[in-house]
């Protein structure tokens, strides 16, 4: 009887182990099936791409990251070349990657800010007491008295995430040797002061004013903003004057004895070399 019995169990549990053993194959069956059917395929490309980026994640391009923008542009390459940070380099290294061919990008664009006033250069109306940023403090209607200058807060400083501007006596100074070029410092301005503009060499000139006042109130509100004297205009091609306001066209730039003459005549010496000196 005992015999029977531990045979029963035997048989019993032999019984239970080829069920189990049973439900597992099957089980592994549909979790292969299921995994095969699931299955995420990846574009080897994308990480190509991603291995060609900078890997800032500065949002330049427009996406969370870069590996957003890998994904992004390997599915629509006319996204090449929004990548500010790694420029024409960057965008011929993608094309190469999706068998694409892409025409030069043309110079770099990089921040210029158009203001050269420091806080002792400045009239005020009224001094700002509120949160120290520019974006309050140009919503006040009294204050600083030009309301096309640098404020001075530091917005572009926090936007920035390359250490490439700090406010230096009351004014926005761009480290040309930190920048990136991805232009967070020209989007975080409430007064946009600061443009992405193209550089054809490492050195250019600008006029570091926005200011559309005439000469006479502008001479009230800053004693080193353009006045609109149009001498610039008169010695080269490059300048033109508008809204009483000297500016600089990029496309047709080039620095000559022309230009130096405009340089050196400038009244008020609003027209500025920026970037590095080669």
């Amino acid at each position: 009887m005992i015999l029977a019995d531990l045979l029963e169990l035997w048989a019993g549990a032999w019984r239970a182990g080829l069920t189990m053993l049973g439900l597992g194959a099957v089980f592994s069956v549909i979790l292969l099936v299921a995994s095969e059917k699931l299955r995420v395929h990846i574009d080897p490309k994308i990480e190509q791409i991603h291995q060609a980026l900078p890997g800032l994640d500065c949002g330049a391009c427009g996406f969370a990251g870069c590996k957003s923008y890998a994904r992004a542009v390997a599915e629509k390459p006319v996204l090449i070349g929004k990548c500010a940070p790694g420029g024409s380099a960057t965008a011929e290294k993608i094309a190469r990657i999706l068998n694409l061919q892409i025409s030069g990008g043309g110079p770099a664009l990089k921040p210029v800010v158009h203001c050269r006033a420091k806080a002792e250069d400045k009239t005020y109306i009224a001094k700002y007491l509120g949160i120290p940023s520019c974006t309050a403090a140009n919503a006040l209607p009294n204050g600083q008295a030009c309301k096309f200058g640098c404020l001075g807060y530091g917005d572009c400083v926090r936007a920035c995430k390359f250490d490439a501007l700090h406010i230096i006596d009351g004014l926005a100074v761009v480290d040309y040797e930190k920048c990136t070029r991805c232009g967070a410092c020209s989007q975080s301005c409430p007064r946009n002061l600061i443009a992405m503009v193209p550089f054809g060499s490492e050195e250019i000139i600008t006029v570091a004013c926005n200011n559309k006042e005439n000469g006479r109130t502008t001479r009230k509100m800053c004693t080193v903003g353009c006045i609109g004297c149009g001498l610039c205009a008169k010695e080269s091609q490059i300048f033109s004057l508008k809204d009483n306001l000297a500016g600089v066209n990029y496309s047709q730039y080039q620095f000559t004895d022309k230009e130096e003459t405009a340089l050196n005549k400038c009244p008020t010496k609003v027209i500025i070399r920026v970037g590095k000196a080669t």
